[in-house]
């Protein structure tokens, strides 16, 4: 049994919120898909609670800004992530600042993870955006029927299960190709020996579905289980518009999911 969580981006109020859950749902181990940082209030305190309870994570395009440089963000995007950078490094406890860029700098994130699920021959793979990008490539539920060929080319370097971020936006592709949101499974996907699949968990600290509640993903047994949790959005956006650096529209999408 774990968790999956994903895109973070700075957001202390709803990281706190989904780790009390998957605490007390029992789970021990949980892999992170990257953008710990990015657009949000805290990127500290959310590395730290990262590095501390998390088993293993993966880059994402944010957190790569930080160690490198913003590429192709907009404008408060990128604004975002020199002042993240600044925090980081201003950071006065010499052991936070340390262990912090300790994480992000000798890759302890890496571009790619994989497993094997319990009990099964099933390969599980996490990457934060596709499995042919790992850092990067958006992959929309519109693709399935807009580009269905660059959804068939992503299957190939899915051996069954891929877990990715990035988008923000919870489901499970199938390589008919074919895409069905959260709800659509009742929330619940089984992990089936011959069907291959990309399960995007959706976003802890900025969702953008149309649904504000902080989402993740665990696996039991061989089903996969989507949550949402209301967590205290406003604080964290009382935090943003108290930031000259950050975009005030990084607080008020929280409101709305999107």
């Amino acid at each position: 049994m774990f968790a999956i969580i994903s895109d973070i981006h700075s957001n202390l109020e709803a990281l706190t919120t989904v780790l009390a859950d998957i605490e007390n749902r029992g789970i021990k181990t949980i892999y992170c898909l990257g953008d710990i940082v990015g657009y949000g209030p805290n990127p500290g305190e959310c590395l730290d609670l990262v590095i501390d309870k998390t088993q293993s994570c993966v880059i994402g395009n944010h957190d790569y800004a930080i160690l490198y440089e913003p590429t192709n963000f907009n404008l408060g995007a990128e604004r975002a992530s020199f002042w993240t950078r600044n925090q980081l490094e201003t950071e006065k406890d010499p052991t936070k600042r340390h262990n912090r860029w300790n994480y992000l700098g000798l890759q302890q994130m890496r571009w790619t993870l994989n497993t094997e699920l319990n009990g099964t021959k099933a390969i599980l793979d996490f990457v934060h955006a596709s499995p042919r990008r790992p850092i990067n490539e958006y992959v929309f539920p519109d693709d399935v029927y807009t580009t269905p060929t660059k959804i068939t080319a992503m299957f190939e370097k899915v051996k069954h299960i891929c877990f990715i971020g990035h988008t923000h936006l919870p489901g499970v592709f199938l390589d008919d190709p074919d895409f069905y949101a959260p709800d659509e499974l009742e929330n619940v996907y089984p992990i089936i020996a011959e069907e291959r699949a990309i399960i995007n968990v959706g976003s802890v600290g900025q969702p953008r579905d149309k649904n504000n509640k902080a989402s993740y993903a665990y696996v039991d047994k061989n089903n996969v289980h989507f949550v949402r949790l209301e967590y205290d959005f406003k604080t964290t956006q009382k935090k943003i518009y108290d930031i000259e650096e950050l975009d005030n529209f990084e607080a008020d999408r929280l409101s709305e999911g999107r």
